[in-house]
């Protein structure tokens, strides 16, 4: 097998809106590489419907969001990195309109001037979330791939996956341990490849979601960047708050689908099979409750009257607002014979969101010099138990700021351009290859043990249980990985269970229940576990 070897002054593993962006604002000062596993815009960002929350409605302030965010996350956020990044909320927005991202305006009849459109979203007390239609992560996915792709400082590497990341120790150098570099599995060429940044790592893969049977997630979102940040001896915080998206359209004959959450702030309700509104017996805020409290009734409601699915219905709004304010999901559920006009449409809670990971300050810096997480893939803090509805493409913006500030001010200055030999990939002599349907059949396995273990509503028991079957799996996937050639299969199955593992010992410390987190034998919230749970390697 075959080694190419890359030399760049910033490595961004990862192409969702944190990575790209961050990209763009450090290409003006150094030569940056951008992996991606996929294409460019096969990353979560692509797919988000919702928006981003920023305060610029006149009755709204920033205090008011800061506010939303920590109620909803339960007395878990860090009330720094809160303010921080919502404070910084507007000028990282008007950094992407200068980009050229367009986001809905509505007129003003009062001054004649066009001001944006704001959605209203649950556990938020004012209309802030900016967007393009339903489809804002795609708007900003597509202008900042279209700019990264032009830009002559930017090397883009398509089809290519992390594998382990190179540090300091691993090439036997003193002194603090940093980050060298990394191997790359190229899926296109079916090598492994090796990767030298002169001044930092940037992990910014997304979350991993796809750990569970029912994800609103692209299959990309399998926890790499957590995994080998983990690997390699960083911190992770929270990982067993992961967010389920009440509404994800069911049908056993389509893929999974998110409907967004804004179709609840404008009015869509929520009903039983018998057309008998369910949500105002759980909150007073009703449809607009923060995502864990409907996620959870939801499931309450499917288990003890054992349906398949809830209903979600904003027929009764007139069907050319519906059009207007959702084309993409109105089209969408029309080619599989479902009108959001004129019917109720089945949903599902699924797999939506990781709101822990990789412990970083407010530049997104890790534990290992050099190496820094972004986005999804980070613990801010900014989430605490449980997220509010667009703050994840926010957060993603302004720490790609962020850590831009920290690269050019504090690494670029010191880049000494000498490239320490990377060492050869460990199993280079590998020649067995493993057969792909058995690599998915344990993966199915796997989503299916997280989802009816450590899903919606746990506890003890089948947590232990999935812990034991996590463990079983896991050696079995370390002795193909040791011996057979690689694929982004092995490599995907290898990484979530790493996750799934984490995920499962971060729940079993967590004896209460608090946002995401819902343990039977444990349902009340106690005020000594008012802290992050953190795990060390």
């Amino acid at each position: 097998m075959k080694s190419l070897e890359y030399v760049t002054d910033v490595l961004i593993i990862g192409s969702g809106a944190a990575g790209l962006s961050l990209a763009l604002r450090l290409a003006e000062h150094c030569n940056v590489i951008v992996i991606s596993k996929n294409q460019l815009h096969n990353c979560s960002t692509w797919y988000a419907q919702g928006g981003i929350a920023a305060v610029f409605a006149d009755t709204d302030s920033i205090n008011d969001h800061i506010d939303d965010t920590v109620r909803t996350g339960a007395g878990l956020c860090d009330d720094k990195a809160v303010e921080f990044i919502i404070g910084n909320a507007r000028k990282c927005v008007d950094w992407l309109v200068q980009q050229g991202v367009l986001f809905d305006l509505v007129n003003d009849n009062k001054s004649s001037n066009n001001s944006y459109h704001l959605n209203l979203e649950g556990g938020h007390s004012h209309r802030r979330v900016l967007h393009s239609a339903d489809t804002t992560g795609k708007a900003i996915a597509t202008i900042l791939i279209n700019k990264v792709r032009k830009h002559s400082n930017i090397r883009i590497l398509e089809q290519c996956n992390a594998v382990d990341l190179v540090t300091s120790n691993t090439i036997g150098l003193c002194g603090i341990k940093r980050v060298i570099g990394t191997y790359i599995w190229n899926s296109s060429k079916k090598q492994v490849e090796r990767c030298y940044a002169h001044a930092a790592v940037v992990l910014a893969t997304g979350g991993a979601s796809n750990v569970y049977q029912y994800t609103t997630n692209p299959d990309i979102s399998s926890g790499d960047g957590i995994a080998i940040a983990w690997r390699a001896g960083c911190r992770v915080a929270n990982l067993e708050f992961n967010q389920f998206h009440p509404t994800s359209l069911f049908n056993p004959n389509a893929p999974n689908f998110l409907l967004t959450e804004a179709l609840r702030g404008e009015g869509a309700y929520l009903y039983r099979p018998d057309g008998s509104r369910f949500m105002p017996d759980f909150d007073l805020r009703a449809e607009l409750a923060p995502r864990d409290i409907i996620a959870r009734a939801i499931n309450y409601e499917m288990k003890r009257l054992e349906a398949k699915c809830m209903y979600l219905d904003i027929s009764y709004k007139p069907k050319q607002v519906i059009i207007n304010k959702f084309p993409n999901i109105y089209s969408k559920l029309l080619k599989i014979n479902l009108d959001l006009t004129s019917q109720k449409i089945p949903i599902v809670p699924a797999a939506h969101y990781t709101c822990g990971g990789v412990i970083v300050d407010q530049y997104g810096r890790t534990d290992i010099d050099g190496l820094y997480a972004i986005g999804e893939v980070s613990y801010t803090g900014l989430h605490g138990a449980n997220r509010l509805a667009s703050n994840s493409l926010l957060e993603c913006i302004v720490y790609g700021w962020s850590a831009s500030l920290d690269i050019i001010s504090n690494k670029l200055p010191t880049i000494v351009r000498k490239v320490h030999k990377l060492p050869p990939w460990h199993n280079y002599n590998n020649v067995s290859e493993i057969d792909t349907k058995l690599l998915k059949h344990n993966l199915q396995k796997l989503r299916l043990i997280m989802w009816n273990n450590v899903g919606i509503v746990r506890n003890s028991t089948l947590l232990d249980s999935a812990l034991n079957s996590i463990n079983l799996l896991t050696s079995e996937i370390e002795y193909y990985y040791d011996n057979v050639i690689i694929s982004n299969n092995l490599l995907e199955i290898r990484n979530l269970l790493h996750i799934a593992r984490l995920i499962v010992k971060s729940a079993l410390l967590r004896k209460e229940s608090r946002g995401l987190h819902y343990t039977l034998d444990y349902p009340t919230m106690q005020q000594h576990y008012s802290r992050p749970t953190i795990l060390k390697p």
